[in-house]
């Protein structure tokens, strides 16, 4: 028989969300390594807000949802609050009720910059791999380093000179006056975003598109590609260099060497001689484009520095979900700690998302 289109409904609703959400669904997994890494992280939480006054929206509950917008590809704030409002996993995941009512999406802006004095990104994406079902995971002894172009949230139209002075005419009228910038000389030395200051002309390559951009860097562990570092420059052409330096430091602090692959771009005298010092094999391509490469037979010989090259690349997936998944190809947010904080963030949402079948794999 037939039935009829009629809508349904009762004035009371009795909805567990714990059974709305089957068994093997990914997202539980992910949650309670998420409720692990944050109960280690109460006492930080707790320093980040005043004893007395009015309570706040839980920090744990925005930063699930927060996990949620990277996870699921969610553009803005608003939008999220609107699935919030209507998702029963997404009510369960950031642990809300059916009948509580979400917050409005500007309660993110106003905890953004307590989250962001607290550095809570990283915190939160050490907690994650400090876990031990996620620890036993990471290799200790070899690692790869990257670097990728984070475009600025700001137009090229935004670019003035430092000086006030030779602004181009603008044609036309309106929010979005028509430019022309052909035959002027633009550089970083001269000119700046008035939109996001801390943004910096660069190419990734002789060819290629001049762009406002930031470069951020990850630190992958070379057994499955997890990332365990992650942090964000101005770009430049020293920045992947130093900021490879930056993060490899804490690591290589051990008796035992161990090993860092890179690309070509990392072939400088000065880098890898600055690794060897720190009791860090340099494992990296060598770039014999018109000169020398820093890197010789007594690393390419062995057996290690060909696994090294081939796992390096793997560095490449994390970046690309990052950036396609996670919505960090072109930023949202202006500021080099902001932008900094968000893809640091997206970085540990990009290891909660590997995880659950890692974990299943190892057990």
């Amino acid at each position: 028989m037939r039935g009829g289109d009629n809508r349904t409904g009762e004035l009371f609703s009795y909805v567990d969300l714990e059974a709305r959400v089957r068994r093997d669904h990914p997202l539980r997994a992910i949650r309670r390594i998420v409720n692990e890494a944050l109960s280690v992280l109460e006492c930080e939480f707790a320093a980040l807000y005043s004893p007395i006054g009015r309570p706040s929206i839980p920090p744990e509950k925005l930063l699930r949802a927060m996990l949620l917008q990277a996870f699921y590809s969610i553009r803005s704030e608003r939008l999220l609050m609107e699935r919030l409002e209507y998702d029963l996993l997404f009510r369960w995941f950031v642990g809300i009720g059916v009948d509580d009512a979400v917050w409005n999406h500007s309660v993110f802006s106003k905890n953004r910059d307590r989250l962001l004095e607290g550095d809570i990104a990283a915190k939160f994406l050490a907690a994650v791999l400090a876990r031990p079902k996620v620890k036993k995971l990471l290799s200790s002894d070899h690692f790869s380093v990257d670097g990728t172009l984070i475009e600025a949230w700001a137009s090229m139209k935004s670019i003035k000179p430092k000086d006030g002075s030779g602004e181009p005419p603008a044609q036309g009228g309106g929010r979005n006056a028509e430019a022309n910038f052909h035959g002027q000389k633009r550089s970083n030395d001269t000119h700046a975003s008035t939109t996001d200051p801390d943004a910096r002309l660069y190419r990734k390559g002789k060819g290629k598109e001049t762009k406002l951009c930031f470069i951020g860097h990850g630190l992958m562990e070379n057994r499955h590609g997890l990332l365990v570092d992650a942090c964000l420059t101005q770009a430049d052409g020293h920045a992947e260099r130093v900021a490879a330096l930056h993060m490899i430091e804490p690591l290589a602090d051990r008796p035992t060497a161990i090993t860092l692959g890179a690309d070509k771009a990392y072939d400088a005298e000065d880098f890898v001689n600055e690794l060897r010092s720190m009791n860090v094999t340099p494992h990296i391509a060598q770039n014999t484009n018109g000169r020398s490469s820093a890197i010789d037979g007594r690393t390419t010989r062995h057996s290690g520095y060909a696994v090294s090259q081939r796992i390096r690349k793997r560095i490449e997936e994390a970046f690309g979900w990052i950036k396609t998944v996670a919505g960090q190809e072109k930023t949202s947010f202006r500021g080099r700690e902001r932008v900094g904080w968000a893809f640091t963030f997206a970085a540990a949402a990009y290891n909660l998302v590997r995880l659950p079948k890692l974990m299943v794999a190892s057990s």
